[in-house]
């Protein structure tokens, strides 16, 4: 009888040579099951995925409740649907004035594309600045502002008139201009092996946006919800974006992304074309329902408040000579080393003992640590005894 795995790599379209497989049976909290009944603690959450864990009780309550109504009706933007409605209302209940109007896509890379499209039509510009070491996505407009050319050179000509500059660096804000359209930035670089600027230089760059008319997007498909100890980055610097990225937690677990604007920017999609952007199943009821369902989890149970805490616990414990550097704020943390050959082994060796965590896509030389909010102060001491203990070996 041929295996699943064996399936898998010959069936499933892969993405790189080496995958992990790692076959799950089931999930629950903070922890992934294999078919043996073995358990691993999930210090990645899916990708900054599962910020309440998996398989939230109400969020499973809420699907349910929605597959008794309806699944896809029709394509985004035609009829009213409750779930999208309720969702939306809720996400700009909690954010700035400014960002008034949410348009559901299906992912984090759509979010990313919608987002570009709605700057060059509001502006009517077409620079673009991105960042050196970004991630954005992997469709086409999204590949265009990723800063790696090893992961963009087999996929040119992209997007034109895109131009980086460094993260943090404050003399590279003068290539903003009146001639750009938006600055595309992660409020903490993810991928880039965890990134924080400092406060000055957001509010700088802010203010050179705003100058030059340039739409400021900031990109939170990592970072919100709770990952960084705020419901989102920005609350960090005291700015507001003007055209907001989310998926990933957004979802509780479902498919789902979205670009938060201000009505008035928005709008620019409606006419001249109409049908600026389209999405067949944007803001599909049953990833709404789960959707809002996890933030109210979020909220309800103050799960952010114990994030800084949680936070400090992990530096405290992990020091380690092999450990040059802990980048990173909440429970969105890096552990710097000196090679991949380090990374890889310790990878191994921690799934072998029980705790899933990984690397970056570009910062190969950094472990990720990015736990469920829920993860107990128990659980961080037991985590980190198995990543020392990995080290050590």
């Amino acid at each position: 009888m041929i295996s699943h795995k064996e399936l898998f790599l010959r069936n499933n379209a892969q993405t790189s040579t080496n995958p992990n497989l790692l076959e799950v049976d089931h999930a629950e909290g903070m922890y992934l099951y294999d078919k043996n009944g073995k358990s691993y603690m999930d210090l990645v959450s899916g990708f900054a995925v599962s910020n309440i864990g998996h398989r939230n009780p109400k969020v499973l309550d809420a699907i349910r409740g929605q597959l008794d109504k309806y699944l896809h009706l029709t394509v985004y933007g035609e009829f009213v649907q409750s779930p999208m409605v309720l969702f939306a209302e809720k996400l700009i209940s909690v954010l700035p004035g400014q960002l008034d109007n949410v348009y559901f896509v299906n992912s984090g890379t759509e979010a990313t594309e919608g987002a570009l499209k709605l700057a060059k039509r509001y502006t009517g510009r077409s620079g673009i600045i991105s960042c050196h070491h970004a991630y954005h996505g992997s469709t086409h407009g999204a590949l265009s502002v990723m800063g790696n050319e090893y992961y963009k050179q087999k996929y040119r000509p992209l997007l034109p008139d895109v131009r980086f500059i460094t993260f943090g660096r404050e003399e590279d804000l003068g290539m903003i201009t009146t001639q750009t359209a938006c600055v595309i930035m992660e409020t903490v670089q993810g991928e880039a092996g965890i990134r924080v600027a400092s406060a000055d230089y957001m509010q700088k760059l802010r203010a050179k946006c705003t100058a030059t008319g340039t739409l400021l997007i900031l990109d939170e498909i990592q970072a919100a919800f709770g990952r960084t100890g705020k419901l989102f980055a920005f609350e960090h610097y005291d700015i507001v974006p003007d055209i907001l990225l989310l998926a990933k937690a957004l979802g509780g677990g479902m498919p789902i992304g979205a670009f938060i604007a201000n009505r008035e920017v928005m709008g620019a999609l409606k006419e001249n074309p109409i049908l600026g952007h389209i999405t067949t199943f944007g803001g599909h009821p049953v990833s709404s329902v789960a959707g809002l369902a996890s933030l109210e989890v979020i909220l309800e149970e103050k799960l952010i408040d114990g994030v800084a805490a949680k936070e400090e616990l992990f530096r405290e414990l992990l020091v380690h000579p092999a450990i040059r550097e802990i980048r990173g704020k909440g429970l969105m943390l890096s552990l710097q080393l000196d090679s991949f050959e380090q990374v890889e082994n310790v990878s191994k060796r921690c799934a072998v003992d029980g705790v899933i965590i990984d690397w970056f896509l570009h910062c190969e030389t950094a472990l990720r640590i990015a736990p469920p909010l829920i993860i107990t102060e128990e659980e961080i001491r037991k985590a980190c005894a198995v990543i020392l203990k990995a080290l050590d070996n």
